[in-house]
């Protein structure tokens, strides 16, 4: 699956999102973050080839349930799971060698 570039209109419920199977990296930030900005080209090269995990792009904020279940305090947060389970989350990444170690490692 690609890596999404926009962020979705609607938010998944936290029920949907612990009901997905296999990889999914939940990228929460918003369109306007200086951070989330800066990081889409190393998310995007940390993604490119691995079609079997899944990107979702969650806008968050005052109001935005999905990033308060995650606990979510910075943008951007990267919030990787397997099976619908978080395993390692990344905040505020600036090297796509570290979204790379965590994909590898969820993966194997």
């Amino acid at each position: 699956m690609p890596m999404q570039h926009r962020y979705l209109p609607v938010a998944p419920s936290i029920e949907e999102v612990k009901s997905l199977e296999g990889l999914t990296v939940i990228e929460f930030g918003t369109p306007w973050c200086g951070y989330c900005i800066a990081v889409q080209p190393q998310l995007e090269a940390a993604l490119a080839g691995r079609d079997e995990v899944r990107h979702l792009k969650v806008e968050d904020g005052r109001g935005h349930r999905l990033g308060r279940a995650f606990r979510v305090k910075l943008w951007p947060t990267l919030i990787f799971l397997d099976g619908g389970e978080e395993v390692a989350r990344l905040v505020r990444p600036t090297r796509r060698e570290a979204i790379e170690e965590i994909l590898e490692r969820i993966a194997a």
